[in-house]
């Protein structure tokens, strides 16, 4: 899972990316408001935990943002306004949890993982789609019951796309997040890696969107 951290706070950011990190959490930590919009752009995430009071603007206003996105991420505030009123406006306003300072590092934990279990980000059984199964845990991929052997490029090429079911990733998200040496492997070398991965589990899952990257849909048969 890969999750936004937007918090102004040294201390606090780098105690609640420490904490992320341990728990096997790719965690993206901005501290101005401006950098929070870029990432949101750049970055294939999960998930945000939104600090409101930063140096350049008001967080509500990322959230807004946010919630106008196709695909909505999961949204936590982390805040020290702690008023009734504050707190409805942040859920009103389209945040999933509002968690207010000073708050235990345990329960910050507890509410992102409870969140991602809601937001399908993490499951019990694995990811699946259409007779295709994959199972992080024991790095298990199934092809209607049946093992398909991946390399380790692939796997987790494949991994990243059905995490992100319905969400086109682009090339570079992809080679710096799964090659070796990211962007700067060959660059046919993400090319073959997905050829290999479609001639593997089968054409209908992998569909190329030209000039920007790859995504597997839910319920569509994907094309070449």
């Amino acid at each position: 899972m890969k999750l936004l951290l937007v918090e102004d706070d040294l201390d606090l950011g780098n105690g609640v990316r420490i904490a992320l990190g341990d728990q096997g959490v790719n965690v993206v930590w901005v501290r101005r408001l401006t950098d929070a919009l870029l990432a949101i752009e750049d970055e294939a995430l999960d998930m945000v935990l939104l600090d409101l009071g930063l140096p350049d603007g008001d967080g509500l206003a990322l959230l807004r943002r946010l919630r106008k996105r196709p695909h909505p991420l999961a949204v936590i505030i982390l805040s020290a306004r702690d008023a009734l009123q504050d707190r409805l406006s942040g859920l009103d306003e389209g945040a999933d949890d509002y968690l207010v300072k000073p708050f235990a590092l345990a329960e910050l934990l507890s509410r992102v993982r409870a969140l991602a279990r809601r937001s399908g980000l993490l499951t019990e059984e694995g990811l699946q789609v259409r007779g295709l199964s994959l199972h992080e845990p024991t790095r298990r991929v199934g092809l209607h019951g049946e093992p398909v052997r991946l390399s380790r490029c692939e796997f987790d090429l494949l991994a990243l796309l059905l995490k992100r079911m319905g969400r086109v990733l682009t090339r570079q998200v992809l080679e710096e997040q799964v090659l070796p040496g990211g962007a700067a492997n060959e660059s046919n070398a993400l090319d073959v890696h997905i050829s290999n991965l479609r001639r593997k589990i089968g054409p209908g899952y992998i569909r190329t969107v030209r000039g920007v990257g790859y995504v597997i849909d839910a319920n569509t048969q994907g094309a070449f």
